[in-house]
């Protein structure tokens, strides 16, 4: 068995890393800060041109027809730029179901688009009324061949440039996915701000009204639909943060070896090597797990543990990264003129969004524990 990526998949990776080290530079994301704008529209653009963003679409539509693992490829890119784009939300959250159970209308209307970088979606996948993402309090009425959709959700990212949001309502018989128009009558929006200073938003849905053409499935196949959704977000957050946490590990034993303490590098030190190395089996341990998850996600073979344990150790085993890497940089970690504080507050945003490390391992002790 060969445990290594295919020729492929090492080439997408190559790819991507040149793509995005080339264009998401820490002079480009201070210019973006004084600007007051958060999405990177050059990277984006610079993905679509290099035909990136349509790896996990069908060919049919634009896309490369690759899976879940090669998705992660990309997010670990852009988690090791920390780059502020729309990748998690629009080709994962978004991109994924509609590609799996949209209709051959909805799947030509909206994913060409993805693929050219011209359509940006997003997911709305926090209910504010409810811990348990797979369970939504948000409500939806049948109106004719549509619904009318009640509820509030927090958290939700890039809502200014996306065209549609997919969330989840219950109704009387299930569950409903819908491809919501955050324009729409009926829908609210209010400013957030994310732990990494992200710009977020709070939507306030009352009797909004989707359409049949922008329902996903129906009120059956809703749940499942749902679970579908959750399980490669939380996959490919865990890719975004083992990119951040393996990006800040490599910034940290650059510092290091340079940073000079009674003449001779800190890195010489018995502390700062032990504190790396614990790091570095964390980072470790983050790859493999989030790779195994999404692995048995693309092979269609139950993932609910691998998943669970993918996450439990982006959030875990983040922290951990980061807040040594903080602890060595000592305060050039805290310098808004050197990039680590990027990440650090990224990994804080990644370590929490759909429950962090405690709530994680209570949900994989409780799934074992069922059998």
């Amino acid at each position: 068995m060969q445990f290594k990526l295919t020729d492929d998949q090492q080439s997408i990776a190559d790819g991507l890393k040149q793509i995005l080290k080339g264009v998401v530079t820490d002079e480009s994301l201070k210019a973006l800060s004084k600007e007051g704008v958060w999405f990177h529209q050059r990277a984006w653009q610079a993905l679509a041109e290099a035909e990136m963003l349509g790896l996990g679409l069908p060919e049919a539509h634009g896309g490369a027809g690759f899976g879940m693992l090669e998705l992660c490829l990309l997010l670990e890119q852009v988690g090791r730029t920390v780059a502020p784009i729309p990748a998690l939300e629009t080709l994962v959250s978004a991109g994924l179901p509609i590609a799996q159970f949209g209709t051959d209308a909805q799947r030509a209307r909206l994913l060409p688009g993805i693929a050219t970088g011209e359509q940006i979606l997003t997911a709305a996948l926090v209910d504010a009324f409810t811990r348990d993402p797979r369970a939504p309090a948000a409500t939806a009425t049948r109106d004719g061949d549509g619904f009318l959709v009640s509820g509030t959700f927090t958290n939700v990212a890039y809502v200014e440039q996306a065209a549609r949001v997919l969330l989840a309502a219950k109704t009387s018989a299930g569950v409903v996915v819908c491809l919501l128009d955050p324009k729409a009558a009926g829908v609210a929006v209010d400013t957030q701000r994310g732990t990494n200073t992200q710009p977020l938003s709070r939507l306030t849905l009352s009797n909004a009204r989707v359409p049949a053409s922008d329902v996903l499935g129906d009120e059956q196949s809703g749940a499942s639909i749902l679970d579908f959704t959750l399980q490669r977000t939380l996959v490919g957050m865990a890719a975004l943060q083992y990119g951040v946490a393996r990006e800040a590990l490599i910034m940290t034993a650059r510092y290091a070896s340079e940073r000079k303490q009674f003449g001779m590098p800190i890195g010489m030190f018995q502390a700062v090597k032990q504190r790396l190395g614990d790091a570095y089996i964390d980072v470790g341990c983050m790859e493999v797990t989030m790779l195994q998850a999404a692995f048995k996600l693309d092979a269609e073979r139950d993932a609910s543990a691998d998943i669970l344990t993918a996450k439990f150790w982006a959030a875990e085993g983040g922290q951990r990264v980061l807040f040594a890497a903080q602890h060595v940089h000592g305060g050039m970690g805290f310098d808004r003129d050197y990039p680590l504080f990027r990440y650090f507050l990224t990994g804080k945003h990644l370590e929490f969004t759909l429950g962090g490390a405690n709530e994680t391992i209570e949900h994989l002790g409780a799934l074992l524990a069922a059998g």
